[in-house]
């Protein structure tokens, strides 16, 4: 994801963003701007969880995913707010750590769901896969949203957060419109056909 001014966007989820159906990833938003979003969903993300909106089932944990580019990731967590998606689509992040090896994998693995508030609070989450790190250490989170430019907002403003982490250059998403997770997960392959590369890490194209 390559960093830009966006020039334009208020801290809150501005019209142009809801209004804009992107498919591939854009310039994240300016620092200040993606501060006001954090901010504003780690304080909705206590009202969720007072109500107990927030919920990590089980019952996808184990899920294996392979990949257009060859690689594969296993769901180790699932998160869940209790909201139905009226303009559904599917959001997939992936990130490469800095500096994480062996046991390292496991540890962040242990601690990243104190990440939580930093997504259930934005305006449309429904759920998120939690994916183990491929065979290039690549992690991956792939989510149901309501509403595209919703989805786009979020992961312009988490850039700032994985850029901490993450080496310059490995922090990419991409938002498929008019899709729930479940379909995808049942026709993995409705995406696209396009042949398989490296540039195709977010294809699904199995589910097993």
């Amino acid at each position: 994801m390559a960093k830009g001014n966006g020039q334009g966007f208020a801290a809150r989820e501005p019209a142009a963003v809801r209004e804009r159906a992107c498919l591939t990833e854009q310039a994240p938003l300016p620092f200040l701007a993606a501060l006001g979003g954090l901010a504003g969903c780690a304080i909705s993300t206590v009202g969720l969880l007072i109500g107990h909106r927030v919920r990590l089932p089980r019952g996808n944990v184990g899920l294996r995913l392979g990949f257009a580019d060859g690689t594969t990731g296993w769901v180790y967590r699932e998160t869940v707010v209790d909201r139905a998606a009226a303009d559904p689509c599917v959001l997939v992040v992936g990130f490469r750590l800095r500096l994480v090896r062996g046991w390292g994998h496991t540890v962040f693995r242990w601690e990243s769901v104190l990440n939580t508030p930093l997504f259930v609070g934005f305006p449309g989450f429904v759920s998120k896969f939690w994916l183990t790190h491929d065979r290039h250490g690549v992690y991956r989170g792939l989510y149901e949203w309501d509403g595209p430019g919703r989805a786009d907002y979020y992961a312009r403003c988490l850039w700032w957060v994985l850029a901490l982490v993450c080496p310059r250059g490995s922090i990419h998403y991409r938002v498929l419109p008019g899709l729930r997770r479940d379909q995808l997960l049942k026709e993995p392959r409705v995406q696209g056909d396009e042949p398989g590369s490296l540039a195709a890490w977010w294809r699904l194209v199995d589910a097993a």
